[in-house]
């Protein structure tokens, strides 16, 4: 099993200290914060995609280019590639050199994006989200597996025997993992292609997230896949941690009711209670993740927000400390009953295997 960090890059005061990074420090400090990953034994650390304030990362591609530069093992991925703002060409020519880039070491997560001004900036109408993304989804995989490509659809120029460059590695596209919070359709488009189905259950209650997983792993194995308990699934989740539950709930409180999406809603209490948020003692932590596992089934990838919201970033160095003791009682214990074929999270080596 995978276990990893995202972010989404936002660019948050400190409602303690009143501090709010600059965009140079915050992208500085993201990069530190992946490197450091990398040195606790995560496996993957993953970077959104936005357009538009308070967020930085526009150009995720251009960020873990230089993180490849700077590690040697970690996979870098997206948590969010928007998929329907984005021409689908420049999906496969930038993902296709990241991966050159970066000896294989990518994925991206695909994402229809929950900010409805980007659509227009980049010529697109937020009504047409589903069928930009069927459709855009779909000429990028043509693009990454056949040579030349002749194309047209709705809403792009056509192609006429285009090819891509440059090709994916050793003839192997990167891994896609399709995301979405509510979206059914985006699960059903996951399980149609065999891709994996990313959750990024922060603000949802565990009964809506198993519905949807359970609705991905059924149509896997509708579309002949495999059995529904090999479907490929990830899933997110946030967590503020210290030795003693109190001083966590403490820390994180004020970022936490200041915080956009979720202050002046549900309590912190309640958020914990009912929705995956991790707040609290190590202990605590690993037996609410361990928990995960009941209505996802066993899965592949879990990454784990823990910066943003302004919390200062010696707290977020902090946590990484904390969370690499973490993932090593989590990974013995997700492994604890797993079924032999229940597979892996694809990586680029595996897939190459596969293809031979």
């Amino acid at each position: 099993m995978q276990f990893g960090i995202f972010g989404v890059g936002d660019l948050a005061r400190d409602p303690i200290s009143g501090n709010t990074p600059t965009e140079h420090e915050r992208l500085k400090r993201i990069i530190e914060y992946a490197i450091k990953a990398e040195e606790i034994g995560l496996d993957v650390f993953a970077l959104g995609e936005h357009h538009n304030p308070p967020f930085i990362p526009s150009s995720p591609t251009t960020v873990l280019g230089h993180i490849a530069a700077r590690t040697s093992r970690i996979i870098l991925s997206t948590s969010t590639t928007l998929i329907t703002t984005n021409d689908p060409v420049k999906i496969a020519e930038d993902y296709a050199m990241l991966q050159h880039l970066a000896d294989g070491r990518v994925d991206l997560m695909l994402g229809r994006g929950n900010t409805g001004a980007v659509y227009p900036w980049f010529g697109q109408d937020i009504r047409a989200g589903i069928p930009l993304t069927l459709e855009n989804y779909a000429l990028v995989r043509r693009l990454w597996r056949e040579d030349v490509v002749d194309w047209e659809g709705k809403y792009r120029t056509p192609l006429q025997s285009f090819t891509s460059t440059p090709r994916p590695l050793d003839g192997i596209p990167p891994f896609v993992w399709h995301g979405s919070i509510r979206s059914m359709e985006v699960a059903e488009q996951a399980a149609y292609y065999g891709d994996g189905f990313f959750h990024n259950n922060i603000f949802w209650p565990a009964s809506h997230t198993g519905r949807m997983i359970g609705h991905y792993r059924e149509r896997f194995e509708h579309y002949g896949h495999g059995p529904a308990d090999q479907a490929i699934v990830g899933l997110g989740g946030q967590i503020y941690v210290r030795e003693k539950s109190q001083d966590a709930r403490r820390e994180f409180r004020p970022y936490f009711d200041r915080s956009p999406v979720y202050g002046g809603g549900p309590s912190l209490e309640e958020m914990i209670r009912e929705t995956p948020l991790s707040v609290g003692s190590p202990q605590q932590v690993i037996d609410q993740i361990l928990g995960f596992r009941g209505y996802a089934g066993d899965y592949q990838r879990q990454l784990f927000n823990v910066d943003g919201m302004g919390i200062p970033h010696q707290s977020v160095l902090e946590q990484l400390d904390t969370l690499g003791e973490i993932v090593q009682v989590l990974r013995k214990e997700f492994a604890v009953g797993r079924p032999g074929h229940v597979p892996d999270a694809p990586t680029h080596e595996s897939l190459k295997a596969a293809a031979r």
